[in-house]
């Protein structure tokens, strides 16, 4: 690379620096002290793991009302990622393939949860399930709907634009060599759609277990707090270190959910290629139909 080059690479790498220092450093102080042993969120006072689980009364592990903002925001995210990513992934197929003057009305009318502003969203499925649906209560039931109401455009925007990428000649070649529509989705498109599925389970989490205004909304007190609902009510009124544990939890689970994502990424990477291993899927068609 050339000194010109280089130099005029240099503002740009400044920029990427400055920004990640940016972004990073409020985050990393945050979880230094997180490990304090004071009870002052601004002045170091020693090392210790006193919010974490020392302290018989106020550490993370000991507070029985962070252990349920824990045990819920898991349960949550969990429950929703479960039930959106196969529906999101039905829709998304369904949707690309649907053909005529509905086609782009479809499809644009399926994203249209990403561009609507959290907080309508939620103040609009409070009155659904206050004046409409009655039958559902509010508490975990209505958070889940909400948030499967809300993650499910992620899902189907990321998967339809894999099924794009891969078009149709794939299915066809299998449909060619005696595969049912059943076998040639199965066998040959859903093993290629694993890299958007994969991107979509860690979107969906991250979403999920950090979501704040949906479920703030649905919210029916005490019983269904979730970390970041425990987070702003206790930020107000004398919090302590602990907070700042219970906010590092929540980083350190995002980033372990992203690198289990990564890994299962570049797993299949491996052993299938960027084709998703089309000879395979379409020697066991072969072989199936024989």
């Amino acid at each position: 690379m050339s000194r010109n080059t280089q130099k005029s690479n240099s503002p740009l790498r400044f920029l990427i620096w400055g920004y990640i220092v940016w972004s990073l450093v409020p985050v990393m102080i945050a979880v230094i002290f997180s490990f304090n042993d004071g009870r002052s969120r601004t002045v170091w006072q020693g090392f210790s793991f006193r919010w974490w689980w020392q302290d018989p009364n106020s550490s993370v592990f000991q507070n029985a009302e962070m252990r349920n903002a824990i045990v819920n925001s898991l349960v949550l995210a969990i429950s929703t990622l479960l039930i959106v990513t196969p529906l999101g992934i039905a829709l998304a197929i369904g949707s690309q393939r649907i053909r005529g003057r509905s086609e782009k009305f479809v499809q644009g009318l399926t994203s249209t949860p990403l561009i609507t502003p959290e907080i309508v969203v939620g103040a609009a499925l409070l009155l659904t399930f206050t004046r409409l649906f009655t039958a559902i209560p509010l508490g975990f039931a209505a958070q889940l709907l909400g948030n499967v109401t809300f993650s499910l455009a992620s899902v189907v925007v990321i998967v339809r634009a894999r099924l794009v990428s891969i078009g149709a000649s794939f299915e066809e070649a299998a449909r060619d060599l005696g595969a049912t529509r059943w076998q040639a989705l199965r066998f040959v498109l859903l093993p290629m759609l694993w890299p958007s599925v994969m991107a979509s389970l860690v979107v969906v989490f991250a979403t999920v277990i950090d979501d704040f205004v949906i479920t703030s909304f649905l919210s029916a007190g005490v019983s269904s707090e979730t970390v970041p609902l425990r987070i702003y009510s206790s930020v107000r009124g004398g919090a302590t270190p602990a907070l700042n544990a219970l906010a590092t939890l929540l980083v350190l689970t995002s980033f372990a959910v992203l690198i289990i994502g990564l890994f299962g990424l570049s797993t299949w990477r491996k052993r299938h290629g960027e084709r998703g291993g089309l000879r395979a899927a379409l020697a066991d068609v072969t072989q199936i139909n024989s």
